[in-house]
């Protein structure tokens, strides 16, 4: 039954494909976290308090090493298909599932990394479901690590946990969870592709739906419903590829909190710009990004409601091929910025939060489908902010006394493809 299933399928299309990627390693974390205090506090006026009973508490490393998935490319199985309907015109879906090969607990249970159908010709390609955003694809494309493992550029993990939801959808088991937030990919969405024939030129722009009842009169939304309009993408990217180069640009907003009664929409814009430029030996990758988490208030509050938060960061980046091999190495930079202003003159503010990352690391083909990889990366925290290359989080007590600090990790692994 399931050969003439099969059969049945590709008799119906010009083309159909199984394709996937299983990528296993062993890996390793550790994350620091110091306690920084001299025994001097600060009251709610800005004075300062000093205790000089206080016993510095030292330092404390959590970590953890296990087999892995998904270090050099994420592993997944898909299915994809292309119908020729002549004149120049084609049908096309893609379903691709991620797969968690370490443990098993993940298979085709879900599409959460793509489920599209489109139809394309001369005019370039319209393209239903759920996608990889415009913004996401610059970070992706733009990072020799391709934001995968340990190596992951320091802007995507930043950005990624930068407009969560307010009110996720709960997850299910080991099943990847589509409603926490749309910053990689973004579910109902149409979007439009340039054609390919362009000289060089691409872009594509993205409207996701928010698929929330909306009542009128708007006082008529029942309370458990206020949030008509989180979950709502729009989205675009344009940009040249030519010979050795590639620039391009993108810019998305995601509206992850909406609350009709307060009169308030939280919105995530980012903007970035990639490039990358192979002069044969070495090729080299940067990115320039901005992320604003702004409040639209109906009303104004009195005292100017809670300020913008801005989130920027920069990569730099480079490939440098030896035989079958090719050696990666990135560093990136982040940095956070509340805007808090001062309530008094005396008035000490915490510093921006800062980190950076460098990451490096080599990959050998043993085929065009099969490779060996290893990855070391080493992230330095600042002024309380808490990034790291993965596993477990930073050490904290009852008392929020330690401070989180550095986070190192690597990757041994190999992945095949088919």
């Amino acid at each position: 039954m399931a050969a003439l299933a099969v059969a049945g399928v590709a008799s119906a299309q010009s083309s159909v494909t199984l394709f996937g990627v299983v990528d296993a390693s062993i890996s390793g974390y550790s994350s620091t976290s110091r306690d920084q205090n001299n025994g001097v506090t600060y009251n709610a006026a800005g004075f300062p308090i000093y205790n000089p009973f206080y016993v510095n508490k030292g330092s404390v490393k959590t970590s953890r090493r296990e087999l892995a998935s998904s270090a050099l490319n994420s592993s997944r199985l898909g299915f994809r298909g292309t119908e020729d309907l002549g004149g120049g015109l084609a049908a096309s879906f893609w379903l691709e599932a991620p797969i968690k090969n370490d443990d098993g607990s993940e298979g085709v249970a879900t599409f959460a990394r793509r489920s599209t159908v489109s139809l394309s010709g001369a005019f370039g390609e319209v393209r239903l479901g759920r996608d990889l955003t415009p913004t996401f694809k610059n970070h992706d494309a733009f990072d020799p690590f391709g934001t995968s493992g340990v190596g992951t550029n320091l802007i995507h993990t930043a950005e990624n946990s930068f407009g969560t939801f307010g009110t996720p959808a709960a997850s299910v088991g080991s099943i990847s969870n589509v409603g926490t937030n749309n910053y990689v990919r973004a579910s109902n969405t149409i979007g439009y592709f340039l054609p390919a024939d362009l000289g060089g030129f691409y872009g594509q722009v993205m409207y996701g739906f928010h698929e929330k009842n909306k009542y009128s009169p708007g006082t008529a939304t029942p309370p458990d419903e206020n949030k008509s309009r989180q979950g709502r993408y729009v989205g675009g990217r344009f940009g040249y590829a030519n010979g050795p180069l590639d620039v391009a640009l993108a810019y998305g907003s995601s509206t992850v909190g909406d609350d009709f009664y307060v009169g308030t929409t939280t919105k995530v814009n980012t903007f970035n710009l990639g490039a990358s430029y192979d002069f044969g030996p070495v090729k080299l990758f940067g990115e320039l990004s901005r992320a604003k988490n702004k409040i639209d208030y109906e009303v104004e509050p009195y005292l100017g409601g809670r300020p913008d938060m801005d989130l920027t960061g920069y990569l730099l980046g480079v490939t440098v091929p030896v035989g079958a091999g090719l050696i990666r190495a990135s560093y990136s930079s982040v940095k956070y910025d509340e805007n808090l202003v001062a309530r008094t003159a005396w008035e000490v503010l915490p510093a921006d939060k800062k980190a950076n990352k460098l990451a490096i690391g080599y990959v050998h083909n043993l085929s065009k489908r099969t490779a060996l990889y290893a990855t070391v990366a080493r992230v330095s925290n600042k002024n309380g902010a808490g990034y790291t290359v993965g596993g477990p989080v930073f050490y904290n007590n009852a008392a929020n006394s330690f401070t989180p600090k550095t986070s190192t990790g690597y990757d041994f692994g190999i992945r095949h493809a088919f």
